[in-house]
């Protein structure tokens, strides 16, 4: 991995290699030598050359980490677009650039008697940052649409966020190499396609992002040692502030009662409820913008209120309270206004912007999150309320029950937020301190969760009826080998306007995962329909085990695909067990009869009690064996042996034990059954040897003389023919994937097997839309075929995951 960054990225490689090595041989990394800043860096009074010394150096680790994560993200990725030499052009004309327009802001600051920026002269700034923001701002236009605006506004904010919180040179100069960068991409490298405007999903997440870029600003300053910005005097507001003891002694020495007893209150905080309920607004804005991304319309209504309650209430502080009379008027209107402008902003936003967040949530789903919220309110109230007044005596000064009714509301504000209600009380004992600082942590908790899984939760909207219609065009219309598991149970339908063409799919964390191909003749029109249907929705659709037609189809789309699993399937028109290749499927036959083994054909539902007893019985060994729950998804278990017309052949022997079975979903085509796809297979343990071949041989041949087409031994997943093909990257990850799970669940051993009797082969595909989520789609299916997965078991599997990576383990075939 590392070779393969040298090569695609050598600039990038020896700059941080020389920038690291700079550090550590002058200690720069520790950040403590202010000396070395002083020399090597850029201010008002440094020489001209350190312009270019400064991009050595940065100011302490934390720096010197930040740059190489964003060299190392966007550093390649210049490269391979706009070639080397480009790339160290623009970096180095949007460090100069960059670094002489922040100063030139700095001293008409000063010039203007702007304080926060008058403070600035006489620093330094050092950092390859400045540069590499401009890079990654002018590399936006050489990127899709969809990255491009992305990327432009996440930069954008993060930056403008650390110059109003944390203020300092360094974060004013990154702000000014980002217009520089700007600039040289809008002059040099914007190309002449046609604008696009923002898609419905993408609309969603710019404004989350943009949501989510207002909540961080006061984390900034918060977390900030020293904040120095224009909007650092808002964490004083909204921070449950934690002063000295010397200077609270002070404080409570002279006149000021009310502000002695807010800071002993303050004081007495604990550092954990402190830091959360200060965090409060901030969480809950993030947790909104969650929300947003998904469509949803109560995060839109609660975004909406919380931005012009902020707003309000700022600006009710700041007219009431904030009298600076040194200040300009240009500096209280900077800082204070912004305050109230960015809210506003947003609100505005969210207006403009309605109609893309109309997802409702159910009338159940919406009454069960109020009930558990009232009742979560109703409990930690009265907790506090009756359990303060039994410990009162740890309160000062002591409250009685009435005067605990009245501090109730504070609880639920962070401690003096924006000075709305006054602190009264403070309390010194374990359980009264227990009760006055974590009744708000844990009821905003709860609350948060609770809005964070409305906002990823899926309600089914499919019911009996539309399962029939799905049925009855299967039935129709046929389709792939995989078609028959649309009508399992818990997967929902999408059908296009005319209600012809069908899409099977459930909605796993967030991903909307398909089981096979459309059903229906409009395939390329449904997977369009059904992408527009999962946008609305706050879904990501992918379409898993699609055969080479739709592959084919969506790729026209812009999908991109990857091959998951080989389906394996038995041409029955001149099906015989002759000839060489065949010996093990003829030496299954015989050695079956010579034990008196014989095929019998059976529906699951009919079977007798003796019958289904074994099969159940042989189904719950074979799990015990492998000491992992059953998967499920495309892989049935005894559960879809029940399904309408689904057909067992079970391998019996004249004491009517049964040593194997297997169960066959019907294949249609223009109402008639064509071909049968092999799903559940189990042996006993102890039985005939060869049970599965000589399960799956008998049924080719009794189904060819019923008139079957074909026979499909069904997919592999995670196993594939080699094509000769070179693999992709994602494909050579699955590729991985499948070699490390095979101890586990042998899908390559099982691939192995279903090669003894000839089949063709023919590739399934995993097409998506988007390549962002497939870490998501990737949680989603392994949750959809291991629903049931507990710490335990998942432990285990990870464990033998690990024996099999150090090449410990070795697996033998397997046939079920």
């Amino acid at each position: 991995m590392i070779s393969r960054l040298f090569r695609t990225a050598p600039l990038t490689c020896v700059f941080l290699i020389v920038f690291w090595t700079v550090g550590a041989l002058t200690g720069g990394i520790t950040g403590n030598d202010n000396q070395l800043l002083a020399q090597v860096g850029f201010g008002t009074d440094s020489p001209l050359w350190t312009v270019f010394s400064s991009a050595l150096w940065s100011m302490d680790l934390l720096g010197y980490v930040g740059t190489t994560v964003l060299l190392l993200v966007f550093g390649p990725l210049a490269e391979r677009s706009l070639g080397g030499l480009r790339t160290t052009a623009i970096f180095l004309s949007s460090h100069v650039i960059g670094s002489f327009l922040g100063l030139g802001v700095v001293l008409l600051g000063r010039d203007v008697h702007w304080s926060w920026l008058d403070s600035l002269v006489g620093g330094v700034a050092a950092g390859p940052s400045i540069g590499g923001v401009g890079l990654v701002l002018a590399l936006t236009f050489r990127m899709p649409p969809l990255w491009r605006r992305r990327v432009r506004l996440l930069t954008i904010l993060s930056v403008l966020v650390l110059t109003l919180y944390s203020g300092w040179l360094e974060d004013v100069l990154r702000l000014s190499g980002g217009v520089a960068g700007l600039l040289i991409g809008a002059l040099f490298l914007k190309s002449k396609t046609v604008h696009k405007p923002s898609s419905f999903h993408e609309t969603r997440v710019l404004v989350a992002l943009l949501l989510a870029a207002s909540a961080l600003g006061p984390v900034v300053a918060m977390m900030s040692p020293y904040p120095n910005g224009p909007l650092a005097w808002f964490t004083d507001v909204v921070a449950v502030t934690q002063p000295s003891q010397d200077y609270v002694d002070e404080v409570c020495a002279s006149d000021a009662v009310e502000l002695c007893r807010t800071m002993l209150i303050q004081l007495s905080y604990g550092r954990f409820p402190a830091l959360v309920m200060s965090l409060l607004p901030a969480l809950l804005l993030l947790v909104l913008a969650e929300g947003l991304r998904r469509g949803r319309r109560f995060a839109w209504w609660s975004a909406l209120v919380c931005n012009v309650a902020y707003a309000a209430f700022i600006g009710w502080y700041v007219v009431d309270t904030a009298r600076i009379p040194d200040a300009g008027a240009l500096e209280m209107t900077f800082s204070f206004g912004i305050t109230m402008l960015a809210p506003l902003a947003i609100t505005l936003v969210l207006l403009m912007t309605r109609k893309h967040f109309a997802v409702r949530l159910p009338r159940h789903a919406v009454r069960k999150f109020w009930r558990f919220t009232l009742g979560s309110v109703a409990l930690l109230s009265a907790l506090y309320v009756f359990g303060g007044y039994l410990v009162r005596d740890e309160f000062t000064p002591q409250p009685g029950f009435v005067e605990l009714l009245a501090d109730l509301p504070t609880r639920f504000l962070p401690p003096g937020y924006l000075d709305l209600v006054p602190l009264q009380y403070y309390a010194e004992g374990f359980v009264g301190s227990l009760l006055y600082e974590y009744t708000g942590v844990v009821f905003w908790l709860i609350a948060l969760a609770g809005l964070l899984m409305a906002s990823w939760q899926a309600w089914p909207s499919s019911g009996e009826k539309e399962a029939e219609h799905a049925r009855e065009l299967m039935r129709r219309y046929g389709g792939s080998s995989l078609s028959y598991m649309t009508t399992w149970r818990g997967n929902q339908y999408w059908f296009t306007p005319d209600g012809e063409t069908a899409i099977a799919y459930r909605v796993v964390a967030t991903i909307a995962l398909t089981i096979g191909d459309p059903i229906g003749p409009a395939r390329v029109e449904a997977v369009r329909g059904f992408a527009e249907f999962c946008q609305e929705n706050g879904w990501t659709p992918c379409l898993y085990s699609v055969g080479t037609e739709t592959r084919e189809a969506v790729e026209g789309l812009g999908w991109q695909a990857v091959q998951v699993a080989e389906d394996t399937v038995i041409e029955l028109d001149e099906l015989s067990f002759t000839g060489k290749k065949w010996q093990d499927v003829r030496t299954a036959l015989n050695k079956a009869a010579k034990a008196g083994i014989t095929a019998e054909w059976c529906t699951y539902a009919d079977a007798p009690f003796a019958i289904t007893d074994q099969i159940r019985s042989i189904s719950a060994e074979w799990v015990a064996d492998k000491g992992l729950p059953e998967m499920g998804f495309t892989l049935g278990g005894l559960e879809e042996l029940t399904g309408d017309g689904v057909r067992c052949l079970l391998a019996v022997d004249g004491d009517r034990t049964v040593h194997g079975i297997t169960s066959w979903l019907p294949v249609y085509a223009d109402g008639e059954v064509v071909g049968w796809t092999l799903d559940f297979m189990r042996r006993r343990t102890h039985g005939f040897r060869g049970s599965m071949e000589f399960l799956i041989a008998s049924a080719a041949q009794q189904l060819q003389t019923e008139g079957a087409r074909f026979l499909s031994l069904s997919g592999a997943p995670l196993a594939r023919l080699d094509r000769g093909e070179r693999p992709r990257a994602l494909q050579r990850v699955l590729d991985f994937t499948g070699q490390v799970l095979e101890p586990v669940y042998g899908f390559r051993s099982l691939f192995a097997f279903k090669a003894k009797f000839q089949p063709s082969y023919r590739p399934m595909f995993m097409a998506y839309p988007d390549s962002a989520a497939l870490p998501r789609i990737a949680n989603a299916i392994s949750r959809a075929y291991l629903p049931h997965l507990n710490a335990r078991q998942g432990l285990r599997l990870a464990t033998k995951m690990i024996i099999r990576t150090r090449g410990r383990v070795t697996t033998h075939g397997r046939t079920g």
